[in-house]
């Protein structure tokens, strides 16, 4: 079975899903107008009145924690591991790239999400790649196959590779029984999972910056101490990109092709961005100035914060403390940052990196709840007893985090990570029109000097696929 799953991850990652992004990433930089160079200066614009409660949907800042929350978790720190004991130092070249590419990607995925957001019974905003795909498309069915592979990877396997990351660092650090570790995470998990997405995002919003801090200070303190290493860390990581470096001194040589795809791989699962995840927090905010395109400068942010930012904090302490000397599995990655950091501070860090780990892991647990019963919404099937079933899922989930073949979970997340891009990235280069309409309005008023407001009478086209009472008689001021 391993080696099947193998055989089906190198198709997907080495034949078809890297050059999808690649060309994905450059076709929407390019009809958007380099919209993640362009665009960044209004960043603090599109967060206005971002912490001001509205009443049918999250602020932008609530969309924004919620998304780093299910971004930033084992993927940041045993996930940067895996791929540099599996790709080299180069693989964190990829990873930059694949975030700076991603940016645009993410602005797409999110501006379309809010452009064809709807309401949920109780009046709130809901939204996501399954709705554009039904609404800008006309394609239910490609909506429903995408649902169905979220709720797999984001409502299941995500959350095991999660817990056992948890799990082994715990145990490494004080040997707390795995058991207990998933038994916690998975009672912390149920109690905020009842407090649905707006729950789940009031917490983001305290939580996601506390801890994303905490790391990239930990980062920026092990630069600082060890700042004569540097330029040999930067070197080795544009060296080992394009495979460049020899092996020397006991430590293994790697191809471009080990660099490139494990980076993509890597990259791709800490910053989600083309995956589809994000959209289901883009679309629940009550975006301002009120316009689509607002959110998606918003969250292209994120996408940037997590690889480029967090994701580089976890390679620059692995890369000081020194390169494995064999590639590691997937259970071992989270004990080569954990190691690394130890070697370089002291053996207090094991436990620190454990409780950093524990809030990654959480807060992404959580994210990924909110956004496995967002499709459900989707599926029409969000009664009660499928929620629960839903939320007995996820806990089971972490509860096999201590047990399971952490070889065997990676090899599926990266599968059904594979097969959500692949519809979602179809779905929005279909819809790239969309795009290019929404970010030149956009920047026209930008440019005009009046606050964006998207009035769909401008756009007749789009206005027959829009859900009514979403974007009419919106509030100018």
């Amino acid at each position: 079975m391993p080696d099947f799953l193998t055989f089906i991850n190198e198709i997907l990652w080495g034949s078809v899903l890297i050059y999808l992004l690649l060309c994905a990433g450059i076709w929407f930089t390019l009809r958007s107008g380099f919209v993640q160079f362009r665009y960044i200066r209004y960043f603090p614009r599109a967060l206005r009145k971002s912490f001001t409660p509205q009443p049918d949907g999250l602020t932008a800042f609530q969309a924004l924690c919620t998304s780093l929350a299910a971004r930033v978790g084992s993927g940041n720190i045993a996930g940067v591991a895996l791929a540099i004991s599996m790709g080299g130092p180069g693989a964190v070249f990829w990873m930059w790239v694949t975030a700076l590419i991603g940016m645009a990607t993410s602005f797409a995925e999110c501006s379309l999400a809010q452009l064809y957001k709807g309401r949920d019974r109780n009046g709130q905003f809901r939204g996501g790649p399954a709705w554009y795909m039904e609404r800008g498309l006309g394609m239910r069915w490609m909506g429903v196959l995408f649902s169905l592979f979220l709720l797999l990877s984001f409502g299941l396997v995500f959350n095991a590779v999660q817990a056992s990351s948890v799990a082994f660092a715990l145990d490494h650090a004080w040997q707390i029984p795995k058991w207990l570790t998933v038994s916690v995470l998975a009672a912390l998990t149920l109690l905020v999972c009842t407090r649905g997405m707006r729950g789940i995002a009031r917490m983001a919003q305290w939580l996601v910056p506390v801890m994303a801090s905490l790391w990239v200070l930990t980062g920026l303190t092990i630069i600082a101490l060890n700042i004569d290493k540097m330029p040999e860390v930067i070197e080795t990581i544009f060296t080992g990109a394009f495979g460049w470096q020899e092996a020397a001194s006991g430590v293994m040589g790697y191809t471009f092709s080990q660099a490139l795809t494990s980076g993509f791989q890597r990259g791709m699962f800490s910053n989600e961005a083309g995956m589809g995840s994000t959209p289901n927090a883009a679309a629940a905010a009550s975006s301002w100035p009120p316009h689509p395109a607002a959110q998606g400068i918003v969250q292209m942010i994120g996408v940037f914060v997590d690889t480029v930012i967090i994701c580089s904090a976890t390679a620059v302490i692995i890369l000081i403390a020194g390169l494995p000397e064999k590639p590691l599995t997937p259970d071992e990655s989270i004990l080569l940052t954990q190691h690394a950091l130890v070697s370089l501070t002291g053996h207090w860090a094991s436990g620190y990196l454990g409780l950093i780990v524990l809030l990654f892991a959480f807060t992404s647990i959580v994210a990924n709840y909110a956004y496995a019963e967002n499709n459900l919404v989707f599926l029409r099937m969000d009664t009660p007893r499928n929620i629960w079933l839903l939320r007995l899922g996820v806990l089971a989930m972490i509860m096999m985090g201590a047990v399971i073949n952490l070889t065997l979970v990676w090899h599926l997340a990266d599968i059904s990570m594979a097969l959500m891009a692949i519809t979602n990235l179809t779905a929005i280069l279909l819809l790239s029109p969309v795009v290019k309409t929404l970010a030149a309005d956009y920047l026209r008023q930008r440019k005009l000097g009046v606050k964006p407001h998207f009035d769909p009478a401008r756009f007749p086209e789009l206005q027959q696929h829009l859900a009514p009472d979403v974007w009419q008689n919106l509030p100018r001021e």
